[in-house]
């Protein structure tokens, strides 16, 4: 594997590499560029798409506040039509509960459906411990899969690869998993795509256990609902005798009603598609239609940690269209591997601190992976302010201070590396206060300017060494004023 994820470097160090990779720069540049105009156009056909925003942001704030209601209603009604509900309250204990499903039907073989919360728990290295081999079967998946990668992207896993990387891995790797990719295939999109589809039809006919994440879930019918738009996720969805789906417990919504939002807005700010080609849902069993056995795995992994907290929380609003990706100058630069996490770009960078906590190198430096320049806000079809997280996140990394930890409040202690942060904030809010001591300063900086350094240093070189220090004017704004207005401030 690449080594993403935790025990990578903080977010500066492994940017700085991925900065230097001009090839995959190129890729990231070409593909979020395309996914970003088209997205736009898209969005203005829909003459209410600000109504629409605003109500997929209330219905999420809405079912985030009752979630332990909608939660045991869909438990219920899961039940009620046929399938069994399982409750893990972290990824190992997710991994145990899938992992003992598959033995139990005897398969040592299960095909998968584009899932972030099974690669949020490391599901499919959990099942190959324990001698089960998990299949990728959508198109960008099965590229990340067979080139030994990780997902660097949201919507488009493999958005770092070019075509003639493909063909490569495809021309390497797909007889050690399968059907080997024909002779002589080149690098057309459409030669890509037939290699892959020939490679997993066998892998779809013969397997017996699927396993799905979903991008909702109904209350009111204990429905689960997969968008995509290759059709895998469909045959893995409908050909198995039992399909396993794990679900984060945000993904649901109450009604059919709600669904209807979200299903306007998600293809959109996704694939910019009016609606996406293939929406499956299902609800429980059904004699001889469809798998046989549905288990529901509803993953907390820190996600009600989350809730506790009254402004992170609306990162749980996220419908992971990706749109927040495509807009990010930094993602655009460093790519998602950068950012160590399953969610990379602006969305990963609020959600991954707040689910893993700010205990490691990686998380505590994801919430200074912005430029806080607000396009990520702007985007967003259920309105995530992002930036106000990464700001409310940046405060608790350098003061610490009290947060909910699986189930129970503690405090934090301030992350290594931010004392002269700290230092020059306490130093900051001492002159603001005492407007006397601003004055004498200000006036001194002033005249001494023209001895004053280009750069800051000691620690205050990884502030400059990326930014221009303000030039500091010939007089001081109190004193300007004083001068021209004679202090009165009636004349403004």
């Amino acid at each position: 594997m690449s080594g993403t994820y935790l025990g990578m470097p903080a977010f500066p160090e492994a940017a700085r590499e991925a900065v230097a990779n001009t090839t995959l720069r190129g890729n990231l540049r070409h593909a979020t560029h395309t996914i970003r105009a088209k997205r736009a156009k898209a969005v203005t056909e829909v003459s209410d798409w600000a109504e629409l925003r605003e109500a997929g942001k209330r219905i999420k704030d809405h079912t985030l506040r009752r979630l332990d209601r909608y939660l045991v209603q869909l438990e219920e009604a899961v039940t009620a039509a046929g399938g069994v509900v399982h409750w893990a309250a972290d990824a190992a204990e997710a991994n145990e509960i899938v992992t003992q499903l598959v033995k139990m039907t005897g398969e040592t073989e299960v095909v998968k459906v584009k899932s972030m919360a099974t690669q949020e728990i490391g599901l499919n290295e959990a099942l190959e411990a324990e001698g089960i081999r998990a299949y990728e079967t959508d198109l960008a998946e099965l590229i990340v899969q067979l080139g030994e990668d990780r997902p660097s992207h949201i919507l488009v896993p493999a958005i770092h690869r070019n075509r003639g990387e493909i063909r490569d891995i495809f021309a390497r790797e797909m007889s050690e998993w399968g059907r080997p990719a024909p002779e002589g295939l080149t690098d057309t999109p459409a030669e890509l795509a037939e290699a892959a589809r020939l490679h997993l039809r066998e892998k779809f006919l013969r397997a017996k256990v699927g396993i799905s994440g979903a991008n909702f879930m109904v209350a009111e019918t204990g429905t689960l609902v997969v968008v995509e738009s290759e059709g895998n996720g469909r045959m893995c969805l409908t050909l198995p005798e039992t399909l396993i789906s794990v679900v984060g417990i945000e993904k649901i919504v109450p009604t059919w009603q709600d669904l209807e939002v979200f299903l306007q807005t998600l293809p959109r700010s996704s694939t910019a598609e009016r609606m996406n080609p293939y929406t499956s849902t299902w609800t429980g069993t059904t004699d001889e239609d469809g798998p046989q056995n549905f288990h529901l795995v509803l993953l907390d992994n820190g996600r009600t940690d989350t809730l506790a907290d009254e402004v992170g929380r609306q990162a749980l609003r996220c419908i992971r269209c990706s749109a927040c990706l495509n807009v990010c100058p930094v993602y655009e630069r460093a790519g998602g591997h950068a950012y160590g996490s399953v969610y990379p770009g602006p969305i990963g960078a609020i959600l991954s601190p707040q689910l893993r906590g700010t205990g490691s190198e990686i998380d505590a430096s994801l919430p200074y992976a912005s430029s806080l320049c607000g396009a990520c806000y702007e985007v967003c079809p259920v309105a995530i302010d992002i930036p106000e997280v990464l700001v409310h996140l940046r405060e608790r990394v350098v003061q610490g201070g009290e947060v909910t930890r699986e189930g129970n409040k503690v405090v934090l202690r301030p992350a290594k590396g931010h004392a002269a942060e700290r230092a020059a904030m306490r130093a900051a809010r001492w002159a603001f206060t005492h407007p006397g001591a601003l004055r004498t300063g200000q006036r001194a900086a002033s005249r001494s300017r023209r001895f004053h350094p280009r750069t800051l240093p000691g620690p205050g070189r990884a502030w400059s060494g990326t930014r221009d220090l303000p030039p500091v004017p010939a007089e001081p704004f109190r004193d300007w004023w004083q001068r021209t207005r004679g202090g009165k401030d009636g004349d403004r």
